[in-house]
């Protein structure tokens, strides 16, 4: 009989609709202002990342990729063969691709078994810088399944990784990531940062990227869904909850290049300061620059 009083009904869901928008937005608006501790180091990293290109090729540094067929990995394979920081990068999977790059002779594939992973430690050997981007989902390997890749393979990655003599691990991880979340996603995710932290590697660095924009191949509806209702929240609030893939692999790269800070081994780098670091807000670090070459008084 509720459709007897619509003239009531109406307006207080009305009401009600609007005041959660109001204190979503302000959420939204409150993270997209945010800004992180470290800015000032994050916006010279940024902008010197030219620099810093050329002189860390002088190293001749060789780099790992694994989860290089997923979303983050081709994007992030797509940009190191644009910006070849590395003498030669090692592609680690379960199986060969075709590469979708110009120069496919910078990579070398090489097939392992991640359940049998201490089998292939010889591959890791010579390899100075791994990136991690493994990464399936619980709809689609179910729970035991998304913990085995999120946390068992990624763990295993960095031990046989740090085992071999690889001294700087990249890991991507996912906003929220928490090791005592309720949810089994930012759980899992939080978990397997932590464990990592544990191997004292000599330089250690988690990004946690928002809900990643990209053109997913893999056709995952839930995912499609949200990406189609984040597109005005992305516009209006760029830096709160999303991330576009190619911003996130610039700024892993911007940041392996970067002359590490000698007084830190470890690195987090959250959703805004990954917009930062990949230069997707040269205007909020102009800002800091024109203050700090402005004359004195």
């Amino acid at each position: 009989m509720l459709w007897f009083k619509c003239s009531e009904i109406i307006p207080g869901v009305s009401i009600g609709i609007a005041f959660l928008a109001v204190c979503v937005s302000a959420i939204l608006f409150y993270l997209d202002l945010e800004v992180p501790k470290d800015k000032d180091r994050i916006c010279v990293m940024a902008e010197a990342a030219e620099s810093n290109l050329e002189e860390y090729k002088k190293k001749n540094m060789n780099a790992f990729v694994v989860g290089y067929t997923g979303e983050v990995g081709k994007a992030l394979v797509k940009h190191l063969a644009q910006v070849k920081p590395f003498q030669k990068v090692y592609l680690l999977g379960r199986r060969e691709v075709t590469l979708d790059v110009e120069d496919p002779s910078y990579f070398e594939q090489k097939s392992v078994d991640f359940e049998k992973l201490e089998e292939s430690s010889d591959l890791f050997k010579g390899i100075g810088v791994g990136f991690c981007a493994l990464g399936t989902t619980k709809a689609k390997a179910g729970a035991k399944g998304f913990v085995q890749v999120d946390h068992d393979f990624v763990v295993k990655t960095a031990e046989v990784a740090k085992a071999a003599g690889c001294e700087h691990f990249n890991l991507v991880s996912s906003q929220g990531a928490d090791k005592n979340s309720s949810f089994l996603y930012t759980k899992t995710k939080g978990q397997a940062e932590e464990a990592i932290k544990a191997m004292a590697y000599q330089r250690y660095s988690i990004f946690r990227p928002g809900v990643l924009l990209c053109d997913r191949q893999e056709s995952r509806a839930g995912e499609s869904f949200v990406r189609f209702l984040l597109k005005p929240v992305a516009a209006l609030f760029p830096t709160a909850i999303s991330t576009p893939v190619d911003v996130l692999v610039k700024a892993m790269i911007n940041n392996v290049i970067a002359t590490p800070d000698k007084a830190k081994d470890f690195e987090l780098y959250e959703n805004k300061a990954i917009h930062m670091l990949g230069g997707n807000l040269k205007s909020s670090c102009s800002e800091k620059t024109k203050v700090d070459s402005a004359p004195e008084k």
